[in-house]
């Protein structure tokens, strides 16, 4: 992580030390843990407080009938279909199939998101909806709530921007360096770039009030309590956000692709975080707690930071940005005729700028050669690349692709381990075989 984040979690840290910080549902484990990375555990830390209650915010409104869960036999608590042809069924996740991209235009389709879900997707009715925003970093002491057509009435924005788990690509720590991590086993399609529409955070929060004293926001979704392996209840899922971020392009969406958003991409209402990992863009979202003092919660203290023997002793700074990959539109082990020439497709994208250069190897890397661009770099999005290839022979082959993007930053040959298997990077590779 960049020192400019590191620097802003030590003081956050310091703030909880000093009892000036909320950490409602996070364990004290991970608190005194925090603080012995950061070097700052000198001093016994003041005792974690009760989760904060916020006005409207209780059970999930218009929760789903026995129609609505009928039509999510496809996986536990996804509504869409999910055909065998575009996803790859995760637990209570779905990962798009790469090759399914193919010739579908710069946006993912609705049909073709992939779904991350912590626990179910609640069929959420949009008349029923509101979102309350409360807390002592306000100028009052009310909460505020505001309907699905209070939001319509703000500036409307419209952006193109990708939304991937922070897990993308874990798999391949076991597959390409040999390496043991924990979490959902994603290749590269826990990825997806949407147009989205919507109002600026920015915008509700003064209408609110915000106050002066404000340093974090946290927004909390409307599904389910995300309960651990081991029974221990962790709430709702939430995770906050400095107030700079907030202010700065963070988005209410409420259309996807100029529809409304569908149920497991957040309907009504989700935040947009665009650049940063995706649990920071929190679906269904139903409450936004703005404080003065510093927030925690289990997703940004014992999830979504880095761990492992190449990392500080108690983990990294929270994740934010996102890291840079590559993906071809192929099948793993596809087959392609010999002697025949294929016009080959990817898609490269990167959280630190946009992507100016995408090279590739059909022979494991011996050789490269560039891509074909066919997309202008973009903030927050990806680009659609090409190239031909005439495998000269049967047998088996390797495809790797890299990408630069506009902060100068490639791929490199392999990604520095972390034990939870986040945030990997290195060129992949991809086998295909001839015939």
């Amino acid at each position: 992580m960049c020192s400019a984040e590191s620097a802003y979690d030590r003081r956050r840290l310091r703030q909880w030390l000093a009892g000036e910080a909320h950490a409602p549902g996070v364990p004290r484990r991970d608190m005194l843990r925090l603080l012995a990375a950061a070097g700052l555990a000198g001093a016994a830390p003041l005792p974690l407080g009760a989760p904060a209650v916020a006005a409207g915010t209780g059970s999930a409104p218009g929760t789903a009938n026995a129609a609505d869960r009928a039509n999510a036999a496809n996986a536990p608590g996804i509504v869409k279909p999910l055909p065998d042809a575009w996803f790859t069924v995760r637990g209570t996740n779905a990962e798009t199939r790469f090759a399914s991209l193919a010739g579908t235009g710069y946006h993912t389709p609705n049909d073709r998101f992939f779904v991350r879900n912590h626990t179910a997707t609640p069929v959420l009715a949009a008349a029923d909806w509101s979102l309350t925003v409360w807390g002592d970093g306000l100028s009052h002491d009310r909460p505020v709530t505001f309907t699905l057509d209070d939001l319509k009435r703000f500036p409307t924005v419209t952006r193109s921007a990708f939304v991937e788990c922070a897990g993308n690509g874990r798999s391949l720590f076991a597959a390409q360096q040999g390496q043991s991590v924990s979490g959902t086993a994603w290749t590269l399609g826990a990825i997806g770039a949407a147009r989205w529409r919507g109002v600026r955070l920015a915008d509700v929060l003064r209408r609110a009030g915000l106050g002066r004293r404000a340093v974090d926001v946290m927004p909390r979704g409307l599904d389910a309590d995300y309960v651990t392996a081991d029974g221990t209840n962790l709430g709702r899922v939430r995770r906050p956000l400095p107030l700079s971020k907030a202010l700065d392009d963070v988005l209410l969406v409420h259309e996807m692709n100029g529809e409304p958003l569908p149920h497991d991409h957040g309907h009504p209402v989700r935040v947009l975080v665009p650049s940063w990992i995706g649990v920071a863009s929190v679906k269904w979202v139903g409450d936004i707690q703005v404080s003065a003092r510093p927030l925690y919660s289990p997703w940004n203290t014992g999830f979504y930071r880095l761990f492992g023997d190449s990392h500080p002793a108690r983990g990294s700074a929270p994740l934010t940005r996102q890291t840079i990959k590559s993906a071809w539109e192929l099948d793993w082990d596809a087959v392609l005729r010999a002697g025949t020439t294929h016009r080959l497709t990817g898609r490269s994208w990167s959280g630190t700028g946009g992507v100016v250069r995408v090279e590739v190897s059909t022979d494991g890397g011996g050789t490269w050669r560039p891509a074909q661009l066919h997309d202008a770099p973009r903030r927050d999005g990806w680009v659609r690349w090409s190239t031909h290839w005439r495998p000269p022979a049967p047998g088996p082959y390797t495809l790797l692709a890299r990408a630069t993007d506009t902060g100068g930053r490639t791929q490199p040959d392999t990604t520095v381990h972390n034990t939870q298997g986040y945030l990997f990077d290195a060129v992949v590779r991809h086998p295909v075989r001839a015939r």
